[in-house]
């Protein structure tokens, strides 16, 4: 099995000390509440369920898309932590359909409302289409979810937000901010926090989980050499939401603040490293040409091709970080997590209005990239997107 720390230059988890220190508040705050995870069957959603389940709630109900995922959810639950007295459940439905409403009503209300749902990929924004979906899942949808969490009664709502959502480069890094500004508007009614962390080594659907599949379908490596970035393990995403849901205050943003043990980390050197790890020596191609052709000319040598290239797609940012400069943070409250006060300062008139654009597009049932992007960039005027003309569809 490959050791995840290895490749992404870390000695130790994170996380643990905080843990440790707000164990009994955190067990006696889960022990006793009726929790609702949204988008659960995703790599960080997993990770958030199995630390609540761990901490036998009174009732945790799950609800994503993916019905497999759901499965594999409870499976490997079963398989690993058993059974609770509580009451586990997992719902196969949308969190932006009628079915959510009428789940939340009959089975409400909950202490806590987690939401993990989101369109996370920067290729999402390659066509009007699915931008469009990634606006609805990260922005309206999380919108509506709020507005119901509020009507039943909810103590606590949490929903995840990405690092990308600190200077915006990308339509998802956008989106994400935009949802942090809801959250900060709607905490007059109920108290909310988020979380934003790096990038989720071996997540569903990532890069490096890509690596994994490469191997097993006999088929090179490419990644890029000159993008690099930050790395958590799946359970240090679930152990940051879990401190932000449960000990979170209102509008609070909460990172990582361990910059000994998070390092950059070029795609392409964890590459390396990975071809290492599963026993071959990496044979670097100069195309994707070359390293298609390498397997069927040289098999079973004992080295794999690797194709490294410089990125050239829309919306790569060519750093990464957890806050900007403008932005007041807490290094006080917690060991290893940092905390960005959210007071975002923007008026609900005007996310009224980018709601209102948002379905007026919807309702009319056609809209381009360009509008989206204005929409986007109306209420984000430092928003830095940039347009080359090409996605990571374009890639191998």
């Amino acid at each position: 099995m490959t050791n995840t720390n290895s490749l992404i230059e870390r000695t130790k988890p994170l996380f643990e000390q905080d843990l440790y220190r707000h164990s009994a508040t955190l067990s006696q705050a889960v022990a006793g509440a009726r929790i609702l995870v949204i988008g659960g069957a995703g790599s960080i959603g997993q990770a958030v369920v199995k630390e609540l389940f761990a901490r036998n709630p009174r009732a945790l109900h799950v609800v994503d898309l993916s019905e497999n995922g759901l499965v594999e959810l409870v499976r490997d639950i079963r398989s690993s932590l058993g059974y609770i007295e509580g009451d586990f459940r997992t719902f196969a439905v949308d969190y932006g359909q009628p079915e959510f409403e009428a789940l939340v009503d009959a089975h409400g209300p909950y202490d806590y409302v987690a939401n993990l749902a989101a369109l996370k990929h920067v290729r999402s924004e390659r066509d009007p289409f699915t931008l469009m979906r990634l606006t609805r899942v990260n922005v309206l949808n999380t919108v509506r979810s709020i507005e119901l969490a509020v009507r039943g009664g909810a103590q606590k709502y949490f929903a995840v937000s990405s690092d990308k959502a600190a200077n915006p480069f990308n339509m998802m890094g956008a989106s994400k901010r935009i949802m942090e500004m809801y959250l900060a508007t709607h905490g007059d009614a109920i108290p909310v926090s988020t979380a934003r962390f790096a990038n989720v080594a071996f997540s569903n659907g990532s890069l490096l989980d890509g690596f994994r599949y490469r191997l097993r379908k006999n088929q090179p490596l490419a990644a890029p050499s000159d993008v690099k970035r930050y790395f958590v393990t799946e359970e240090e995403a679930g152990r940051l939401c879990l401190l932000s849901i449960i000990l979170g205050s209102n509008r609070d943003i909460f990172f990582p603040k361990a910059p000994e043990e998070l390092h950059l980390v070029s795609f392409a050197d964890i590459a390396r490293r990975f071809l290492l790890s599963q026993g071959f020596e990496p044979h670097l191609c100069a195309s994707e040409e070359e390293a298609r052709e390498y397997l069927q000319t040289n098999p079973g040598n004992g080295r794999w091709p690797l194709f490294t290239f410089t990125s050239d797609t829309t919306g790569e940012k060519p750093f990464e970080e957890f806050y900007t400069n403008q932005e007041d943070v807490d290094w006080n409250r917690f060991s290893e997590v940092g905390i960005v006060q959210n007071n975002l300062g923007t008026g609900s008139e005007l996310l009224d209005r980018f709601y209102t654009r948002i379905n007026d597009l919807l309702a009319a049932g056609t809209w381009t990239k360009d509008d989206l992007v204005e929409a986007y960039s109306w209420l984000l005027p430092h928003f830095a997107h940039r347009e080359t003309g090409r996605s990571l569809d374009e890639r191998m």
